[in-house]
């Protein structure tokens, strides 16, 4: 491990073939968000919540595949607690029947099921509540563009600014492209990604600029390279046991947490490859030069003070 990372790798030569990746999960995700859109859960649209309890643990597909043979739509199965207790949402008007209904037909083949509970859900964020999450995200995301502006430069603001919204685009887009369940929980993971992101690319901008001020060559793509290699066991530790954490919740948190945890393993991979080849090369593509951070002394500016 020490020696992978005690090498000098060439990051910043394989800038354009990134920038085409990039550009390929941009394009694939922004048409699935266009003409699939994001499958919202009841979080958003609202509709009924039925528990039911088996006498043994049953197999989630065919628990919804019987629902949806007896005509429901848009059902979403998932256990809550015990293997035995499964929630079913069904984005439909509540029926004060609905739960008898479900329960009948899944005792159809012979299961022990009891009903739990029935009961409708409100949609907790309606159309102004999503405008107003819009709208604080712009906001959020211009006053991270401010604070690197003013601790960097603005270069590395426009920077940071468009690789956060690669990596928000990105997790956006595989949950529309897989009709992934799209909830409050996963809403919260996106915007946990979009501060894990801005750190990890903050921590890579402070080393560019301290090398940049003191290096004698102006070859960015060097300085670049340099910088980003003595950050790279710190990405790698950090990164490394997040992604364990994330992965122990997604295989064992359960069914409730697990497009939270998938919106962040994706989120922190994304985060990780953006500050690299987003944040840090798109400085090349906007020109930065020493010349940006270290102003040019003026010729004779000793003579000009003399009275």
């Amino acid at each position: 491990m020490n020696a992978f990372i005690n090498r000098r790798l060439d990051f910043m030569g394989k800038r354009r073939l990134a920038f085409f990746v990039s550009g390929a999960m941009l394009l694939v995700s922004i048409v699935s968000l266009l003409f699939q859109q994001l499958n919202l859960g009841l979080d958003f649209t609202g509709g009924t919540l039925v528990e039911v309890r088996y006498a043994a643990a049953p197999a989630l597909e065919a628990v919804r595949q019987t629902l949806e043979g007896a005509g429901f739509t848009n059902v979403s199965v998932q256990t809550f607690g015990a293997p035995t207790d499964v929630l079913v949402r069904l984005q439909q008007a509540f029926d004060p029947n609905v739960g008898a209904q479900v329960t009948d037909v899944l005792r159809q083949g012979g299961a022990s099921v009891d009903l739990i509970r029935a009961e409708f859900v409100g949609a907790q964020v309606g159309g102004q509540l999503r405008d107003q999450s819009g709208l604080g995200m712009l906001v959020a995301l211009g006053v991270v563009m401010l604070y690197v502006a003013l601790r960097f430069q603005y270069k590395f603001s426009l920077g940071a600014l468009l690789a956060l919204i690669h990596d928000v685009i990105i997790v956006l887009g595989v949950f529309s492209l897989f009709q992934l369940d799209f909830d409050l929980t996963v809403l919260a993971a996106v915007l946990a990604v979009i501060g894990y992101s801005l750190n990890d690319t903050i921590i890579v901008y402070d080393r560019i600029r301290e090398n940049i001020r003191k290096s004698r060559t102006d070859h960015m793509p060097t300085i670049f390279n340099e910088a980003i290699n003595q950050t790279l066991s710190r990405t790698l530790a950090t990164s490394g046991t997040t992604l364990l954490v994330l992965l122990a919740l997604l295989l064992l948190g359960g069914d409730m947490i697990h497009n939270f945890a998938l919106a962040l393993i994706v989120g922190v991979g994304v985060g990780t490859y953006s500050s690299v080849y987003v944040a840090s090369a798109l400085l090349i593509a906007v020109k930065l030069q020493r010349e940006d951070l270290i102003p040019a002394k003026k010729e004779n500016a000793e003579a000009d003070e003399l009275p």
